[in-house]
């Protein structure tokens, strides 16, 4: 038992998530996207060790153990490199469940407004294909800080502002695409500071890809009801 997560109000409680995923209907799981969906993480005591995606396949898997999972996130990567280096091979393991993460590598860099609608062109590139292939999509905008203090000063001063902006525009996207979306920009644990971040003061650890976790997994339970 993960005594300090289980006991985290924005956390799920023992046993919640198998409750919640029971009669899902997902065989394969893709994930695409950058370092969060790669799983880049730093532990915290009391919470489960894995990244949010790994922590979702592990989930899903209790009800499917023949799940076929495959993880094509990798650090650094913006939009446009997901998208000409993990479509094709995520389109070829043909997923029924696919996680997109990606454009916090644009969002994060100065003049990401200019480039917004670029940005969310190639989302919706990335995001169509997969839905078209018959696959469940999931987006997340992720935690968004009120401040980044450990941040290197070429980000500018206007990184949570730009981080902010790309949560918005993805949420928006989102609904338009017709996703299966967790908004996480304004999630209420983001009070907590930097509780939620690792060492590099970007990253999320183990608290915050708990709570992701939590929410991801309450969304599809809705999603596996009909809701």
């Amino acid at each position: 038992m993960l005594t300090a997560e289980t006991s985290d109000p924005f956390c799920l409680g023992d046993g919640e998530a198998e409750r919640l995923l029971r009669g899902h209907p997902w065989h394969r799981f893709a994930v695409l996207g950058d370092s969060v969906a790669e799983g880049l993480t730093e532990p915290v005591d009391g919470y489960h060790p894995l990244a949010f995606p790994d922590r979702l396949r592990v989930e899903l898997a209790r009800h499917r153990p023949g799940l076929a999972h495959r993880n094509l996130g990798r650090r650094n990567l913006r939009a446009a490199e997901v998208l000409a280096t993990q479509l094709g091979p995520a389109l070829a393991f043909r997923p029924d469940l696919a996680l997109v993460v990606c454009g916090a590598n644009d969002a994060m860099r100065p003049g990401y407004e200019a480039r917004a609608d670029a940005v969310d062109a190639t989302l919706t590139a990335l995001v169509r294909p997969l839905q078209d292939a018959g696959a469940t999509v999931v987006t997340v905008s992720l935690f968004v800080m009120p401040r980044y203090p450990r941040m290197p000063d070429w980000l500018g001063p206007a990184f949570s502002r730009r981080m902010a902006l790309l949560g918005r525009r993805t949420t928006a996207l989102a609904e338009a695409l017709g996703t299966v979306h967790v908004d996480l920009a304004t999630h209420p644990a983001i009070a907590t500071g930097d509780v939620l971040t690792g060492a590099d003061g970007l990253h999320g650890n183990g608290r915050s890809h708990a709570i992701a976790a939590a929410e991801l997994i309450r969304r599809l339970s809705r999603e596996i009801q009909g809701a």
